[in-house]
């Protein structure tokens, strides 16, 4: 079975795999180096959970952070990182495309074999102005090297689709210019 991505879907996904990389206040560990594999799963939702694989590495986990930071440090006015005893905490304020976003997000594991992201999030704005409410899990595992015909930086999102981080500095370049 194929899955086709909305742009919300893929962009909302993309964000959630950068999570772990957006530290400001507090440094999250890199990830280690290879293929891991991400299952995202949103609670109450009609379509199924979504796999996807990244290929990384240290320098992919920096430049994820400098890549998406500026747009973070942009739209939001709120991103407080903590340590905690099981992981670490993100709470964050967001406006993107007129879009307000309030979300706290629990991490826990490692950043060597496995981790969890449990997010809780509010928007309101948008195409359905009515505000909603979200509850996400993004489970992690690393699985090994990566595959001969990829990269570093290299997504491969529901359906097969591969995007590079590289190239999505471009998208964040024409996200910029529609605030």
């Amino acid at each position: 079975m194929r899955i086709v991505l909305s742009k919300r879907a893929l962009g909302f996904a993309i964000a959630v795999v950068a999570l772990p990389t957006l530290a400001r206040s507090e440094e999250l560990p890199t990830r280690k180096a290879g293929l891991w594999e991400l299952k995202m799963e949103m609670a109450g939702a009609t379509l199924p959970a979504m796999t996807m694989q990244q290929c990384t590495d240290e320098t992919t986990d920096k430049a994820m952070t400098t890549s998406f930071g500026p747009m973070q440090k942009d739209s939001c006015t709120r991103n407080d990182i903590q340590k905690t005893a099981n992981g670490y905490t993100v709470d964050s304020e967001c406006a993107v495309g007129g879009i307000a976003l309030s979300s706290h997000a629990e991490i826990s594991g490692d950043f060597n074999s496995a981790y969890t992201v449990k997010v809780t999030s509010h928007h309101t704005g948008g195409p359905a102005a009515a505000p909603r409410d979200n509850n996400m899990t993004l489970q992690a595992k690393w699985v090994g090297a990566c595959t001969g015909d990829q990269k570093p930086g290299d997504m491969i999102m529901p359906g097969g689709m591969k995007v590079n981080i590289r190239d999505l500095q471009a998208m964040k370049g024409m996200m910029m210019k529609k605030n």
